[in-house]
């Protein structure tokens, strides 16, 4: 028989600390073994019960979410998911608290907490399970149908020959991947390629997201608007709920948006990216796959791989969870497993050397 995982939850809200406690009451794998409703109450109780995981509000009385968790990290390290409002200061706040530590988060809006929790039930579970299997010492499964890239972009019965000298960097992540992007952007000069970005995101969240990246990145950080041209020194992260895409406009590579379904349960889909990339840029491309849970990018990526683009995946010991990486390289579209640190002058070199990469290499993994 499995061992549960041991939740505490701790919130101010005793409606969210009921509701939390039901939703993960109800999966078989978990247990709520405590709540507490500030920081002080939970730091004693984390002492005596040990939790495997930790949901923690943003917002508490007597000490802030990020001040906790900002010595909970420093002195005790263990998985933590955020509990935060559906605000613009409650997505900067969640940011800041992925930048401290923690694993993921839960939204919450300011109307029908009860009604919009137990919507997401599913997700939040999953985010447990995926939390308490996560690497914490680096810096949701949903009942909606789970539709390929073939709903949003068809694919192509044979390979494009494309003739240009522009590069692009195509980055996809998932849990985890807001502080493995901010790592990879920080590292990136202001004269680097053109960046393109499928980051898993609430809507709320990814404006937010998009100007935190700006603020530490030498390039330009922006949330394309449709049609919008792609060019060098600038990253264009794809907004909350539209799928982004690389479409070839003569000379030119434009962003297109859509709001096609989600793709392996994401938009946006990292595999919609990847798909769009491959087929119209090809070898002019690198790809990248961060950090994330599921599978979503894997088949982008080997189509990438197939064009002839040189692509890399984040290894399982620097991610925060090693699901989407270690499914692109057992679909097998990845051709160097490297470190985050690493990832930044493995792209640029690549890109730099692109127009000699080979179409065919050796691929890591097994052939899908």
């Amino acid at each position: 028989m499995h061992k549960k995982i041991r939740v505490l939850i701790v919130d101010d809200s005793s409606l969210v600390r009921q509701m939390l406690t039901d939703i993960l009451n109800e999966c078989g794998d978990i247990e709520v073994v405590g709540v507490a409703n500030d920081p002080l109450i939970a730091r004693d109780r984390i002492k005596a019960l040990n939790p495997d995981v930790l949901t923690l509000d943003v917002e508490m009385p007597r000490m802030d979410g990020l001040t906790f968790l900002s010595n909970l990290m420093r002195l005790r390290p263990m998985p933590v998911i955020m509990v935060s409002s559906l605000t613009e200061r409650g997505a900067q706040t969640t940011l800041r608290a992925l930048e401290l530590g923690a694993v993921d988060f839960v939204s919450k809006p300011k109307v029908d907490i009860a009604g919009t929790l137990r919507d997401f039930s599913d997700e939040i579970c999953a985010k447990v399970r995926v939390a308490a299997r996560a690497r914490i010492d680096t810096p949701a499964v949903q009942v909606t149908p789970k539709y390929s890239a073939d709903a949003v972009l068809p694919a192509l019965t044979s390979q494009r020959k494309l003739r240009t000298t522009e590069r692009i960097i195509a980055i996809g992540a998932s849990t985890g991947g807001t502080e493995a992007i901010r790592a990879v952007l920080q590292s990136l000069p202001a004269d680097s390629p053109a960046v393109v970005i499928a980051q898993h995101i609430p809507a709320a969240f990814s404006g937010a997201f998009t100007q935190r990246m700006d603020s530490i990145s030498a390039m330009s950080v922006c949330e394309p608007r449709d049609g919008q041209q792609i060019v060098p020194g600038h990253v264009y992260i794809a907004p909350g709920d539209r799928h982004l895409m690389v479409e070839r406009d003569g000379a030119r590579y434009l962003c297109r948006l859509s709001d096609g379904p989600p793709v392996n349960r994401h938009r946006p889909s990292v595999d919609v990216l990847f798909r769009s990339v491959a087929q119209n840029v090809g070898r002019n491309a690198v790809g990248a796959i961060l950090t994330g849970m599921g599978d979503d990018g894997a088949r982008g990526m080997r189509e990438m791989c197939d064009a002839g683009a040189p692509t890399l995946a984040q290894d399982e010991v620097t991610s925060v969870v090693w699901g989407m990486p270690g499914a692109a390289v057992k679909h097998g579209g990845v051709r160097d497993v490297v470190a985050l640190e690493r990832i930044a002058e493995m792209v640029l070199r690549l890109a730099v050397n692109v127009a000699e990469t080979p179409d065919t290499t050796a691929r890591m993994g097994a052939a899908g």
